[in-house]
């Protein structure tokens, strides 16, 4: 029982002390419930997610290689010949977009929490958390009308300059290859990651950022010793957060990307790469049978790899949660 001091009487007598009530028990019970309930809603709906994936995705398991021949677009492959190109073509789009988005996330970041007025900071945020709501078929239209006959020209620069590396040779207009999807997807996961990182910044203890500014660094040093180990953690959080949409991306990729399915790193050649999701929504329509299921394995594919980053995810953070705010 919490003791509570009533105020002085008139007489100027000592307060008496009155015993205030506890906590209600019923309603730390269903709190309790509910996130109980909750937490077990989540893996249900994954454990039933993955069986679903599994079990129609086990007659293109299992299938033989007469009846793939009967399936039209796997074109006499087996089912791991078609998902390698797809797997390595998302893997491909995702890590360059990452490449391209993580860093200039962490200078928006930095920027709004520690280096821009308040309000523009809060402009900023604000504009931020808007483009994260902007529909993904929004993206693809932009980059199929702006964005590729802009990078032409670029392309055409490096492809014949440097020209001599696989990366950038044998380039065709229109820019619809790996190179302009792949910016497309940094733009779209760029305000997820920007917006998670600038809360961890803006968690950073404010004694630690006072103390190595009183010991005599500079903002940068601060930023660098005190804000950058705090979110380190929360960095690498978000940045899996970004990886996941870029994964599961379907609309934008379809709408700009130029489909191939090989393995290589030809990124300004058109017709070279295509991702799982976009290949799904493509062949769906019109796929029915032992073709409906031969897609479905690709899901299943997605799923696990989304799965497997996810898990690498948290064992990094793991390790890394002794040296970071995460602790």
């Amino acid at each position: 029982m919490a003791v509570v001091n009533t105020p002085e009487t008139e007489t100027g007598s000592a307060p008496e002390l009155r015993l205030s009530r506890p906590p209600g028990k019923v309603g730390n019970s269903v709190f309790a419930g509910i996130s109980t309930g909750a937490g077990i809603a989540i893996v249900v709906i994954l454990g039933v997610v993955a069986g679903f994936l599994l079990l129609r995705s086990w007659p293109a398991l299992t299938a033989s290689q007469a009846e793939y021949a009967e399936v039209g677009f796997l074109g006499g492959q087996n089912l791991g010949q078609y998902i390698a190109p797809l797997i390595f073509g998302t893997l491909l789009s995702s890590a360059l977009a990452l490449l391209m988005a993580v860093p200039v996330s962490i200078g928006i970041a930095l920027f709004i929490s520690h280096y821009a007025p308040r309000r523009m900071a809060q402009g900023l945020g604000y504009l931020v958390d808007l483009l994260a709501a902007i529909p993904s078929v929004v993206y693809g239209m932009w980059g199929m009308a702006w964005l590729v006959p802009q990078m032409e020209p670029l392309f055409t620069w490096l492809s014949d300059t440097l020209g001599f590396l696989p990366l950038f040779a044998d380039f065709q207009a229109p820019a619809k290859n790996t190179m302009s999807a792949s910016i497309v997807l940094a733009v779209m996961i760029l305000p997820i990651i920007t917006a998670t990182i600038r809360e961890v910044f803006l968690q950073t203890p404010r004694l630690h950022e006072e103390a190595s500014l009183a010991l005599g660094a500079t903002r940068w040093e601060m930023v660098r010793m005190a804000v950058f180990p705090f979110g380190r953690s929360g960095i690498i959080s978000a940045s899996m957060l970004g990886l996941g949409r870029a994964l599961g991306e379907t609309m934008a990729v379809l709408m700009i990307l130029s489909p191939g399915f090989q393995i290589n790193f030809r990124l300004l050649q058109p017709g070279q790469h295509q991702t799982i999701a976009a290949n799904i929504a493509n062949q769906f329509p019109e796929a029915s049978g032992l073709g409906a299921d031969v897609l479905i394995a690709t899901g299943l594919a997605l799923f696990a790899i989304t799965f497997a980053v996810n898990l690498i995810a948290r064992w990094i953070i793991s390790r890394r949660a002794e040296f970071s705010g995460a602790n």
